[in-house]
């Protein structure tokens, strides 16, 4: 009888200690966890902040860009140096038969007179 109650005694004990360290584990779990969302949600704030400036930067330099565009005209493109090119169109025989896939046949390229 009395080697029961040692044994008894024993694992009681050590499932005492278990539940104990379990639960130790369990809060030191839910400290991690929680401290990560607190510090995840101030990240996102300062995100957020951080695109609103960067959204009114874009704002800025979109007007920047209408205003400058305006200016921008035949005699300025000329003074930069830019010149125009005469743009040559290609079209190729069609692959049907018929009196207008003949006329077409005769236009091999066009010339643009801009």
């Amino acid at each position: 009888m009395k080697n029961a109650n040692v044994i008894n005694n024993n694992i009681e004990k050590l499932v005492l200690n278990i539940i104990f360290c379990s639960f130790g584990a369990l809060a030191l779990l839910y400290i991690l966890f929680l401290g990560n969302m607190v510090r995840d949600i101030v990240e996102r704030r300062s995100f957020e902040t951080k695109a609103l400036s960067l959204s009114n930067e874009v704002r800025n330099l979109e007007v920047a860009y209408l205003s400058v565009s305006n200016n921008v005209d035949l005699a300025l493109s000329y003074s930069l140096g830019f010149q125009e090119v005469k743009t040559t169109f290609a079209t190729r025989k069609s692959l049907g038969y018929g009196s207008a896939n003949q006329a077409l046949d005769s236009l091999k390229n066009i010339q643009n007179d801009l």
